[in-house]
Parts: structure tokens; C-alpha cells; sequence
């Protein structure tokens, strides 16, 4: 029997605390066993079964008086072995700092992860105006030039199918949630060869986003987060663009050479 069925069967109790550790993920923090029960569904009894055996595991960590639970050390050992087994990562970190160096500003990493975009490594500006470190944390491919760039790389009807089956949620008053206009962006994207965005995700930041073209489609791409005065400046944002797409041409041909696919 191989390790992966073509129609995978669900196991519930497997399924349970997976659906578990991704709403702990989402919460960021302690949340009450009340809401947990109340976002999961799950039957009392069973969500109290089930956390018992993920704290005992180390997966979960209960608070002081027992009513809230967040996530414990083994996620944290369980995403990096993820980052560690990366073969590609440790290229692109070298050329992150590179782009931190010739630019002055917060560079991202990110890999198309369904309609989401994940981000796998950040070197961050020492500037006040710095942007969040954001390895490990997933956002919607169509609120980030990352996602912009990775899906102006498909046809139109193959981006269309990897956006939500829903409306497009918007995560600050500036996402682009009509999808014609989505549509209409991810033209231009590929007319000028790089994706960019305007407060779309974070108030106060924009970024300007290209492919690493060392698989086809590309899977990765490589952002420059700025503050958005230098972001709504058609100069500095070609100026970034240009330096993006230098070093994500060399960083592409590098991966290639070393038969990283």
C-alpha cells in the first residue's frame, strides 16, 4: 500500500488535531478551550480527549489555570526541520541579503502554497521604518505582490482556480477584492515583468515582487517591503524591480547549476 493514496481517506482523530494546531496557528496566541470548541465544532468531550494527548505530546501548552491553550515547542521544531530540509533556502537567504544590501529594505522569501502565498525567510532593514519579520505566516496570494508575481506566472483560468471559491476577503481597506480588477493587475504584471502592491496587506508598507525562474511555473518569488511614500514613487519602485530582477536572475541560474528543481 503506498504511504499516499490518490484519494486520500480521512482519519478523524488525525484530521481533528491537525484542524487543531491550525486554529491554534491562527490565533497567535492563548485562546479559551470555549472558543477553540466554538471554531472547530468538534464535540466536547472529544476536543478535551484530544488536547489532553497534545499537551502530554508537547504540541499544546495550557495556561496557568487550565482554560486557554496555545501552541507548544514541537510546532516550533516541526516547522523549522520544514525550513531546514529546504535545499533552495540556503541559496536564497544569501540572496536576500544581497537585495537588504543594495536596497535598504525588508526582503521576503515566499513560495505559491495554494492560493496562499508562504513566507519561508525574512532579512530585515535596521531602519525605523522596518517592516514585521513574517517567516512561517501565510496571506492570500491575491492581497501580496509576492502572490501577484507567482500568479501573473499561470494563465488566466489556472490563477483563477487557485482564488478563493468565495469573495475575496479584504485585509485593509486598500485589498483589491473585485476580481476583474484582480484580473486587470495581473496583466500589467506580466507587461512589466514585476508585481506591486499598495498597502494591500499592511497599512503604511507597499512592496514590489519578482519570480525566481528556476522552475516553470515559478513556485518562489522575492519582495522588497517599503515604506509606502517610496512605494507610490514610480522611480524608486523601478529602481527596486531592477535590483530584484538581477538577483533573482543569478539566484535562479545558482539553483539551477546545483540541480535544485
Amino acid at each position: 500500500m503506498s504511504a499516499v493514496a490518490e484519494e486520500p481517506r480521512m482519519v478523524k482523530s488525525a484530521q481533528r488535531a491537525l484542524v487543531v494546531l491550525e486554529v491554534l496557528a491562527d490565533a497567535k496566541g492563548l485562546i479559551p478551550v470555549t472558543e477553540l470548541h466554538r471554531r472547530t465544532g468538534f464535540p466536547r468531550s472529544s476536543l478535551h480527549q484530544l488536547l489532553h494527548t497534545m499537551i502530554a505530546m508537547h504540541w499544546v501548552e495550557p495556561s496557568a489555570d487550565g482554560t486557554s491553550v496555545r501552541l507548544a515547542s514541537r510546532a516550533l521544531l516541526v516547522g523549522t526541520s520544514y525550513l531546514d530540509a529546504d535545499q533552495a533556502l540556503p541559496y536564497a537567504v544569501h540572496t536576500l541579503e544581497e537585495i537588504r544590501e543594495d536596497t535598504g529594505y525588508t526582503v521576503h522569501y515566499a513560495r505559491l502554497d495554494g492560493s496562499h502565498v508562504l513566507y519561508l525567510a525574512t532579512r530585515e532593514t535596521t531602519e525605523p521604518h522596518r517592516a514585521t519579520s513574517r517567516v512561517g505566516r501565510r496571506l492570500p496570494a491575491y492581497a501580496t505582490a509576492l502572490g501577484k508575481a507567482l500568479l501573473a506566472e499561470l494563465t488566466a483560468a489556472e490563477a483563477d482556480t487557485l482564488l478563493p471559491s468565495g469573495p475575496l476577503t479584504a485585509l485593509t481597506e486598500r485589498t483589491v477584492t473585485d476580481r476583474d480588477t484582480f484580473a486587470r493587475e495581473l496583466r500589467e504584471t506580466r507587461e512589466r515583468g514585476y508585481a506591486v502592491e499598495h498597502e494591500q496587506n499592511t497599512r503604511g508598507i507597499g512592496c514590489v515582487s519578482v519570480t525566481v525562474p528556476y522552475r516553470i511555473p515559478a513556485t518562489d518569488a522575492i519582495s522588497c517591503s517599503m515604506p509606502l511614500a517610496d512605494a507610490e514613487t514610480a522611480e524608486a519602485t523601478a529602481k527596486v524591480a531592477t535590483v530584484l530582477q538581477e538577483h533573482t536572475r543569478r539566484l535562479a541560474a545558482r539553483l539551477r547549476a546545483e540541480g535544485i528543481r
